[in-house]
């Protein structure tokens, strides 16, 4: 392979990585997963007959998809004996043009752990990336029959789980700031006003930060955490915390007093916060340690 021929390929890839690792994410649900896939589907990218590839994109899906194919089959055992419960690797998307070209909703990706692999990849490359069929047979090494039942399959059941329309970006900021600090102060009158009577909360600590094990449901339930998690820690807000996005979700990054760094994410319907998803995972949180770090001290938001 020649210098330019190398770097051609290169190009191609770095082309294709947006759209590899959107892909990989919501295959695998970590970012790390996702990251780790890529530097391999490179190394196996920089092996193949190049010159002979007409499409580079959708052979870099093919590697990238197969390869998450085969991590999927580790994780699911990972996950069937994961301590409480599982969320997602929250990923910041501060920057729309980034990101949220497709859904990354908390809610989609938990939506997606209840497919099996193959109809996670169907539904992905052919509902999320406009993939087609035959594509996705060569990706699965299946027909392009069974991949349209694995499809169609994987649809009924994601859209029986996925959320309503989210909050516009302005009405959840708003709204994550106000429960950040009624929750942190204990305030259950504002907290009445903010949280949906059928509101959910769930905490993911991987055995490794205190977390509830299961989740919590109803707005009493979640009045009382609140109110007995800001007794303990005092009735005030940390000294590092920051307004965000995460997963296209009004969020709030902070390093709490017992040094864990924790993410909170708010699932908004009709103007009240019906899902609530804390992450408190050190092994899911290290990619966020710098983002808190660059906005500490800068703004109303981090004070």
């Amino acid at each position: 392979m020649t210098a330019q021929q190398e770097m051609d390929g290169t190009n191609a890839f770095l082309t294709a990585r947006p759209r590899l690792f959107a892909a990989a994410y919501r295959m695998l649900g970590t970012v790390s997963d996702a990251e780790d896939i890529l530097q391999d589907a490179y190394l196996r990218w920089q092996a193949a007959p190049q010159a002979q590839v007409q499409d580079a994109t959708g052979y870099l899906m093919r590697i990238t998809t197969r390869l998450c194919l085969d991590q999927l089959k580790s994780a699911r055992a990972r996950r069937e004996t994961y301590p409480g419960e599982w969320l997602p690797e929250p990923l910041l998307t501060d920057d729309p043009a980034e990101h949220l070209d497709h859904d990354v909703s908390v809610a989609l990706l938990l939506a997606l752990e209840t497919l099996s692999p193959l109809e996670r990849a169907a539904f992905l490359l052919h509902d999320i990336f406009d993939s087609s069929y035959d594509d996705i047979s060569a990706a699965l090494n299946r027909s392009s029959a069974a991949c349209r039942q694995l499809a169609a399959r994987a649809r009924r059941k994601v859209q029986r789980l996925r959320p309503q329309a989210p909050a516009n970006p302005d009405q959840g900021r708003d709204l994550a700031e106000a429960f950040f600090r009624a929750s942190r102060t204990g305030d259950t009158a504002a907290l009445t006003q903010m949280l949906a009577q059928d509101v959910q909360l769930i905490s993911d600590g991987g055995g490794k930060a205190m977390a509830t094990l299961n989740p919590i449901y109803g707005l009493e339930r979640v009045l009382r955490l609140c109110e007995g998690l800001a007794r303990k820690a005092g009735r005030g807000l940390p000294e590092h915390w920051r307004l965000c996005q995460l997963n296209g979700l009004p969020a709030i990054l902070s390093r709490e007093p017992d040094g864990i760094l924790q993410a909170i994410a708010l699932e908004v319907w009709n103007g009240r916060i019906a899902r609530i998803y804390v992450t408190r995972n050190p092994d899911k949180m290290r990619h966020l340690a710098e983002p808190l770090m660059q906005s500490e001290g800068a703004g109303p938001s981090c004070p």
